[in-house]
């Protein structure tokens, strides 16, 4: 689908809706994101590659690379706190907030993104297991294509009362081009 020639899969991240639990509860599966941000900035996209590929990351580094997330139902249909992602192209550098991330082992950096009134959203309705979302978190072409994908986990309107709580499943990838 990207065209890559090398993938490298560095981390999943399970996430299940517990209504009342907060996020990072001990024992508990991560809880959907309901704050419109982006995994990745400029600064940690590249940092990304050198923690986790140490020598071979200046050469990868040297070529085009993408982080992108691969996302995915567990439960299905997702119908209570569904994914929306932000169309690239609707969305302002202006509008990107470089924002610490800290773990007990490292920092890293994320986007926040600021309201505009010009960003256009979209989700897949009761997607299902079978179905899978690429969300390109990070690109290192400053070319004028999608370098970020700002999303979210929302409350749908139209979800029937008593839907089950969203189970997916999102696998994270260093995706490199050429060779």
């Amino acid at each position: 689908m990207t065209g890559a020639s090398r993938v490298v899969v560095f981390d999943h991240t399970i996430r299940r809706r517990i209504p009342g639990a907060a996020d990072r509860t001990t024992g508990i599966p991560r809880q959907p994101v309901p704050r419109v941000h982006n995994d990745y900035t400029v600064k940690s996209g590249p940092q990304r590659v050198r923690d986790l590929l140490g020598k071979d990351a200046d050469d990868l580094l040297r070529r085009r690379f993408s982080v992108v997330n691969v996302w995915r139902p567990i439960r299905e249909p997702i119908q209570d706190a569904p994914l929306a992602v932000a169309d690239a192209q609707s969305v302002d550098n202006d509008d990107l907030v470089a924002t610490d991330l800290v773990y007990p082992n490292r920092t890293g950096e994320i986007y926040y993104v600021k309201f505009n009134p010009s960003h256009r959203w979209f989700y897949a309705p009761s997607m299902g297991r079978h179905e899978v979302m690429l969300i390109k978190c990070f690109d290192s072409a400053d070319d004028g294509r999608a370098r970020f994908v700002p999303h979210a986990a929302f409350v749908d309107p139209t979800a029937p009362a008593g839907a089950p709580p969203r189970e997916s499943i999102e696998l994270r990838t260093l995706v490199f081009h050429g060779e």
